[in-house]
């Protein structure tokens, strides 16, 4: 194990979709990965000094909390958090039940990652997204459960009559984070109840010091201190990988957010691109006469052909490609931004260790000429 941690670097593990059992031609690391190497990577983030690791949900062979829990038995330092999970999809009892078990198996290193959840997604679960007051209430009486209470609720969470936990985590509660863009009414959400914040993937450094300003505001207007909410930006990295590999990692993964209309249509908001690639992505051969969304319906490596209608400059100014030293660069980008902490997203733990030792490095060099000492003295 190393002797150092990254204190402002994470990383996603098994991001997207997964499979059971490795395809025999795979020719990538990333082309198909199972919860089992999922589990594996989380040791190996554990090894390489990540701070924490991410598991994104999905109803089929990545349900998060046993995937958190196998990593957390296996790797013993390691913060662990969902990255994320939908209030519509737990009850509220399940939900503070998940987070008060994970810290009193493995410790306090628990985060509870949120997210509304885009329609799209939830319709095909036959569930709905929440309000922002229905999830903030939601988080409220999680964190009541966690305290020992008894709760009677009725309103935009739902009604609860006389719910309790009973037996109880005796110690600090998991700190819970949001997934969101921030945009207006969703930052003052952050201000009112959580404790931080996931900036989803393909994010400019611009939208990403956006987000981070309306955080601050909303915290400001709340009377809370701006620097009580840890902002994290995902950032799809790719060092030294082959360019198809990298180009499934960005450029593909791209089709999955850029199809899908909500979120598709959030993200250029967000980064103020022009719609005429997105309009021409969807009208793509391979989408027509499919309602479905791209993401529920192939892996990347499907989606090589139209990936190549996703602008190559989108990629370069959202993600981290190229040789390592142009990787640090660019999240040093978004740290810039404002950014308390990047999550390595797409490749593996594995695949970004040289990044993370020369994250390190720059790090050490930050502080040596903070304290007037030269790298070489």
């Amino acid at each position: 194990m190393t002797d150092r941690v990254a204190d402002d670097l994470s990383a996603f593990l098994i991001s997207g979709r997964v499979v059971s059992q490795r395809p025999a031609d795979t020719h990538d690391e990333t082309g198909a990965r199972t919860p089992v190497d999922g589990i594996a990577d989380g040791v190996a983030a554990d090894r390489l000094g990540f701070r924490r690791v991410f598991i994104s949900e999905r109803w089929n062979l990545k349900e998060v909390a046993v995937l958190l829990a196998a990593v957390a038995a296996r790797a013993p330092r390691i913060e662990v958090a969902t990255g994320l999970v939908s209030p519509a999809r737990r009850n509220v009892l399940h939900m503070a039940a998940f987070g008060a078990t994970m810290h009193a198996c493995f410790g306090p290193r628990f985060v509870l990652g949120l997210g509304r959840g885009d329609h799209s997604y939830l319709r095909s679960e036959g569930l709905r997204t929440q309000g922002f007051d229905g999830l903030c209430d939601y988080v409220d009486i999680v964190r009541r459960l966690w305290d020992g209470e008894t709760v009677t609720y009725e309103g935009p969470a739902g009604r609860y009559e006389g719910i309790k936990l009973g037996d109880v985590y005796d110690g600090a509660q998991p700190k819970i984070w949001y997934g969101t863009f921030a945009l207006p009414k969703a930052a003052n959400a952050v201000a009112r109840s959580f404790d931080g914040v996931l900036l989803p993937p393909v994010l400019t450094p611009a939208a990403t010091a956006a987000a981070v300003a309306r955080i601050r505001q909303a915290c400001e207007r709340a009377d809370r201190d701006p620097a009580s909410v840890r902002i994290c930006q995902c950032v799809i990295t790719a060092p030294d990988l082959s360019d198809d590999e990298t180009r499934a990692l960005a450029h593909a993964r791209a089709v999955t957010y850029l199809q899908a209309p909500e979120y598709g249509d959030a993200l250029v908001r967000a980064n103020e691109w022009d719609t005429a690639p997105v309009e021409k992505l969807r009208a793509h051969n391979q989408f027509r006469g499919n309602n479905e969304m791209a993401d529920l319906t192939y892996h990347r490596i499907q989606l090589m052909e139209p990936a190549r209608l996703v602008p190559d400059a989108w990629m370069e100014e959202t993600c981290a490609l190229g040789s390592v030293d142009q990787c640090v660069t660019q999240l040093q980008r978004f740290r810039d931004a404002g950014a308390d902490e990047i999550a390595t997203y797409g490749s593996t733990p594995v695949q970004n260790a040289g990044l993370i030792d020369a994250w390190r490095a720059r790090d050490r060099v930050a502080q040596g000429a903070a304290g007037g000492v030269t790298p070489s003295g």
